[in-house]
């Protein structure tokens, strides 16, 4: 069994540095040729023994790279590159995240650092780049549930907010959108591939709230493009936005 995929050793390199196996590259890159396949045909085509197959299949999926669609047999499907790579860059930031909490709440006692370790801030956002980069740090460091509400939606946002989607998507996260009922059909139905989409006739606002622990709340901006927001990882501040949002939900119409 020979594969026919030619990679080169910068390729290669490229693919273990962001913690692909030979056998996860393989079938990754023979799925992006060749389209959706059955574990059997992915075996076959990509060299890979099928004992291995489906730990290496699960394994990609996991990880955000493919989709698999139930069936008998089932049927994987490859996540087109930039949307791979960038869910994998968010898998990796989110883990350097963790390992940077478990330092931050591990070291200092044993330095016999005094200090407030259950701090928590709220911010005021000014500006579009602080808001936009504040915002992705929040959706990068979503793990399980995700609730936005925006009065509008454009290209730039759903390519911000896609990846989480999917990432959310791939671990049976969850994740509710809500729009404004102007605001564009066909990006909310892309939305819609991903998270549960309502509409509402007026929202005066919008805000992102990640996990019921950390909450932006889009306060002004010019045009479709935030200028003003407040940042908190405030637990009751979070839930008390959570608890609005909820509210709006209730009212609003699905997607059709």
């Amino acid at each position: 069994m020979k594969s026919s995929l030619s990679i080169s050793s910068r390729v290669r390199k490229a693919f273990h540095q962001l913690g692909l196996t030979d056998y996860e590259m393989r079938a990754y890159l023979t799925l992006l040729q060749r389209g959706g396949m059955t574990a059997n045909e992915v075996s076959e085509a990509a060299a890979i023994p099928y004992s291995k197959i489906y730990e290496v299949l699960e394994s990609l999926e996991k990880k955000g790279w493919i989709n698999n669609e139930g069936g008998r047999p089932a049927r994987y499907y490859p996540k087109n590159l930039s949307t791979a790579l960038e869910i994998n860059r968010m898998r990796v930031e989110k883990e350097l995240r963790r390992y940077e909490r478990v330092l931050l709440a591990e070291i200092p006692p044993l330095l016999d650092v005094a200090g407030d370790r259950e701090k928590h801030d709220i911010w005021i956002l000014r500006g579009e780049v602080n808001v936009l980069s504040k915002l992705k740090s929040l959706l990068s460091g979503c793990d399980a549930e995700l609730q936005i509400a925006s009065p509008w939606i454009n290209r730039e946002l759903v390519e911000l907010i896609l990846p989480v989607l999917a990432l959310l998507k791939a671990k049976n996260g969850s994740a509710k959108i809500m729009l404004s009922t102007d605001c564009s059909k066909a990006l909310a139905r892309k939305l819609s591939e991903y998270a549960e989409v309502r509409f509402r006739d007026q929202l005066f606002g919008g805000g992102v709230i990640a996990d019921s622990g950390e909450a932006i709340i889009i306060l002004g901006g010019e045009g479709r493009k935030p200028t003003l927001a407040i940042w908190s990882d405030h637990i009751g501040l979070a839930r008390i936005a959570k608890v609005y949002f909820d509210h709006l939900w209730k009212d609003a119409k699905p997607l059709k």
